[in-house]
């Protein structure tokens, strides 16, 4: 304060081990605070510290004191200072910050703030003494799309041609919008950029690939040469085009693993080593992908931890939540191989199954799955910056949401029996209609489905090697499974 108006204010979170400290040593270090802070103003100046704990008056007097009200009694002996006691009633400035309804700002991040101002929410703080709000976030890009259609004449046109008789399709939705079948009706312009741009390049998706792309979006979202502009999109995007390769089908027949029966039997593993170490100390990834599904699990740790570390990392994130697997195909890893893992998965029952030295190919699914997790990492980095640990869950979401060709929908689908919410595509929360032996149906059926999706490559791979009797009796197989 200076002619008694206050012209600067200070204020810091709590360090970890000064949480552990007594109240009078809290109160003393916020005067040690404030005296290195505004040091170049205070030396050789008479001052006067007020404060609202009485016990501070006496630190210069009172006979015990530990270490620490020694070190910080060195520095005040420094400045030419008067501690004096003002009671929390009359200490109108220094409550002033923590009883004005808009102090709360102060204690939030840095990062929270930022994205709110980027997504337009601003805090309004009433004139009353205090009011309870609800804020409830909602997508604000559907909004947007029903304004839009009102304005787009294609649009328009169509819904008259559906009111004349003309044609079927666009239909008239409780909340006012237009839909095609139960698909939301983007107008051209700058909303389908914006609906391509969420999908493609925010941290729920992470730069699928066109078929992907166009597979999530076509479930919400519908508008005329859709899959054509997502794939134009896709091909001009920068980042896509620095960490993505071409890929090609690998010569000769293949052997294939059995097609596992049920969820989370049957898993795949593999370690991504040589990462930049993080903060978090960091610089590995431990892959785990199940079989049918093709849902994965990305745990990040520090190459040269024990292989005791990773087993109670596997019990804790694995079997807790899928129970424990029938078979494991992993490659010949020194923590794969050891006898602490090998003694470990026989006691639970599990069987270990190792690729051959130098064929990738006997577990590719892992090392597929890999090098999409390193393309969605690299372009994690290009976009948002920061270290790989940090968007490593974000980036598991969006693989296990993101549709899959192999099983053709969402890992999360396969494994939950329906995606889950993001950004892009809202779904309503309600009540599920689907329960008791219905519920057990469709997850058998989904299970089937996989099954013969698996099923059907082979053939295709096979099929100018077999004889036609062997190829009918595939098909009849298939048809009575």
């Amino acid at each position: 304060m200076q002619h008694g108006r206050v012209i600067a204010y200070a204020s810091r979170q709590l360090k970890t081990h000064e949480r552990n400290y007594p109240t009078h040593d809290l109160e003393l270090a916020a005067v040690v605070f404030a005296l290195k802070l505004w040091r170049h103003y205070l030396y050789g100046e008479r001052i006067k510290i007020y404060t609202d704990h009485k016990s501070l008056k006496y630190v210069f007097t009172q006979k015990e004191i530990n270490m620490r009200q020694r070190r910080w009694l060195e520095l005040l002996k420094d400045f030419d200072m008067e501690l004096e006691y003002h009671p929390g009633k009359a200490n109108k400035v220094a409550d002033a910050l923590s009883r004005r309804p808009e102090a709360f700002l102060m204690n939030i991040p840095k990062e929270i703030l930022e994205d709110l101002r980027k997504m337009g929410i601003e805090v309004v703080c009433p004139v009353t003494d205090g009011i309870w709000q609800n804020l409830q976030i909602q997508s604000s890009l559907i909004d947007r799309i029903k304004e839009g259609q009102q304005n787009d004449s294609k649009l328009q046109k169509l819904w008259k041609q559906t009111e004349a008789g003309l044609q079927t399709g666009i239909r008239r939705h409780p909340d006012g919008s237009l839909r095609f079948g139960d698909r939301l009706c983007v107008p051209s312009g700058e909303l389908r950029t914006d609906v391509m741009t969420e999908a493609h390049n925010s941290q729920y998706s992470i730069h699928p690939g066109s078929t992907k792309m166009y597979k999530d979006l076509r479930q919400t979202f519908w508008w005329h040469g859709m899959k054509r502009e997502i794939a134009r999109f896709v091909s001009k995007c920068l980042v896509c085009q620095q960490v993505k390769a071409e890929h090609q089908r690998t010569a000769g027949l293949l052997q294939p693993l059995p097609i596992p029966e049920w969820k989370w039997e049957h898993l795949t593993m593999d370690f991504v080593t040589g990462l930049p170490r993080t903060q978090r100390g960091n610089n590995a990834i431990w892959v785990i992908v199940d079989r049918l599904t093709k849902s994965a699990r990305f745990l990040p740790f520090r190459v040269g931890q024990s292989t005791e570390v990773l087993a109670d990392m596997y019990l804790k994130q694995i079997v807790s939540q899928h129970g424990i697997p029938v078979s494991i195909v992993s490659d010949r890893d020194t923590r794969f191989t050891s006898h602490f893992w090998r003694s470990l998965q026989e006691n639970l029952g599990t069987q270990l199954k190792y690729s051959s030295a130098y064929h990738p190919q006997t577990d590719g699914q892992s090392e597929r799955t890999i090098q999409t997790l390193e393309d969605m990492l690299r372009a994690c980095t290009l976009d948002f910056g920061g270290a790989w640990d940090d968007h490593l869950h974000l980036v598991e979401f969006s693989y296990n949401n993101s549709y899959h060709d192999s099983i053709k929908m969402a890992p999360f689908e396969a494994l939950y029996g329906r995606k889950c919410r993001s950004p892009v595509c809202w779904t309503d929360v309600g009540e599920r209609q689907l329960l008791g032996p219905e519920l057990v149906t469709q997850t058998v059926d989904i299970v089937k489905a996989i099954k013969v999706t698996y099923k059907q490559p082979r053939i295709d791979r096979r099929c100018g090697l077999i004889s036609i009797e062997e190829y009918w009796n595939f098909n009849l197989e298939i048809m009575s499974f």
